[in-house]
């Protein structure tokens, strides 16, 4: 790789394969399946599930193109290093910064979420003061080491996922025994009643994907986690092979369930289908489950983007792209300094966020774009993924007689999903809701690579 990795010291191989593949699975599984998937079922109807299907494609096209990688050269900050030796160094510069600007701006809008979800149980909680104790507890887990977050981080993605297979079995109780709906089955005619199946049309359909792909970020986790995992070929070839067949299953099933067993068009006045589907069977406690299992998947939120940026920001340190501090590797083998800069830069977003509500309401639509304007960003890894993975076949053409599990239909796979995730862009675009999201991470990027660009004329002119 780049000679800067060589010097890098290396972080200790304390992560599980099972952790590895549930720090996945959980940071791609969000707050925003459980709220309902309003937005996405909105623009298109039932036709939704097909959209989550296609995105889910393209998706595995790039964990197999990041797991063929990952299998020959496993290492913290994986994807921004293959954007480096087999894009260019400005791809694997924006490719981290987007990283770290993503989970920044993620994990505060997860704490804000998190002390909005305590007022539940309790009303009268100060927004501030919860938020302070999220944050500290959060980065206490990550400063303790790679394994304690991974501890951590595993039971958050636990609950989430047993959460949500509790509400697929339930929902087909409802769908074929009609219990909780006076014994009468709901069957499928919800699919299609409605308006069709396709309600919103083609604009509808890939208006729809725009907010899918912002769900599914995080997947590309497990790249990053592959620096800290035992037995890493092993366990990338087992992840990547099974955690985006369960990320499909989960957010189908649950979306499957939640269209077959409510009108799409009344979704909006249900609150949560989660809660509803729960409480339709006699489950009284419905809404407490549920706003525990939205705390946890905050807090999972939050602590996956503290453990994901701080080894972003600590690559960019030893790259010489971010201040020399955050090189710094603590006693227990964790980049101490860049988790405490990553749990600042979180911290001071919350703060500001505090005040701009207290002052303005309508800062909490500025909120709600900021928020949004990751998505963009978020899509950098997995262009430079299917990108990179073009060049290392050409470059490695020995190492793949023997690889297990190469990208299936390469190249044109790799042309089909990077052509897509472009049309998405653009759809993102044309939609009045996301056009000033996507301009804002648009121009965090033009932002970043200006900055690289004026970095990389001085060191020429130096020399």
């Amino acid at each position: 790789m780049t000679h800067e990795k060589h010097n890098a010291p290396q972080l200790k191989r304390t992560m599980s394969a099972g952790q590895m593949e549930m720090i996945s699975l959980g940071g791609a599984i969000g707050v925003g399946l459980f709220m309902g998937s309003s937005s996405t079922i909105k623009w298109t109807g039932p036709s939704v599930l097909l959209a989550y299907m296609f995105v889910g494609l393209i998706l595995y096209i790039v964990m197999r193109a990041l797991g063929e990688m990952l299998y020959v050269n496993p290492g913290t900050g994986s994807f921004a290093d293959y954007a480096t030796e087999y894009v260019h160094p400005l791809a694997g510069y924006l490719a981290k910064w987007a990283n770290v600007f993503e989970y920044i701006v993620v994990g505060m809008s997860e704490v804000v979420a998190a002390t909005e979800y305590l007022k539940y149980w309790w009303p009268h909680i100060s927004a501030l003061w919860s938020g302070i104790i999220i944050i500290a507890f959060l980065l206490l887990a990550n400063l303790a080491s790679a394994k304690a977050y991974a501890s951590l981080e595993f039971w958050f993605a636990m609950i989430k996922v047993i959460t949500i297979i509790l509400m697929i079995i339930l929902g087909f109780i409802v769908i074929f025994f009609g219990v909780g709906n006076s014994g009468h089955p709901t069957g499928f005619s919800n699919l299609w009643a409605h308006g069709g199946f396709f309600t919103g049309g083609v604009k509808g359909f890939f208006f729809s994907m725009s907010i899918i792909v912002g769900s599914y970020e995080g997947i590309e986790l497990l790249g990053i986690s592959a620096g800290e995992v035992a037995n890493p070929k092993e366990a990338i070839a087992k992840s990547v092979k099974s955690v985006l067949l369960r990320i499909l299953i989960f957010y189908v099933g649950a979306i499957f369930v939640i269209v077959t067993i409510y009108p799409w068009n009344k979704l909006d006045s249900l609150g949560s289908p989660f809660v509803t589907t729960f409480a339709k069977v006699g489950i009284t406690a419905a809404a407490s489950i549920i706003n525990f299992v939205v705390l946890t998947a905050a807090l999972s939120g939050a602590n996956s983007g503290i453990y994901s940026s701080s080894r972003m920001l600590f690559k960019l340190s030893h790259d010489g792209d971010a201040p020399k501090m955050f090189k710094h590797i603590s006693k227990r083998i964790v980049p101490d300094r860049a988790i405490m800069g990553i749990s600042t830069g979180i911290f001071v977003g919350f703060i500001l966020n505090v005040i701009a509500s207290n002052f303005n309401h309508s800062a909490s639509d500025l909120f709600v774009v900021v928020f949004s304007s990751s998505v963009l960003p978020g899509m950098i890894p997995w262009f430079v993924i299917l990108l990179a993975e073009l060049r290392f076949r050409k470059n490695n053409p020995d190492i793949l007689k023997k690889h297990p599990f190469e990208l299936p239909l390469y190249p044109f796979s790799n042309y089909f999903a990077f052509v897509m995730l472009l049309v998405i862009v653009i759809f993102m675009f044309i939609n009045p809701d996301t056009r000033i999201s996507v301009i804002v991470g648009a121009l965090v990027l033009i932002a970043a690579t200006i900055a690289y660009l004026v970095r990389h004329n001085r060191k020429t002119t130096k020399y």
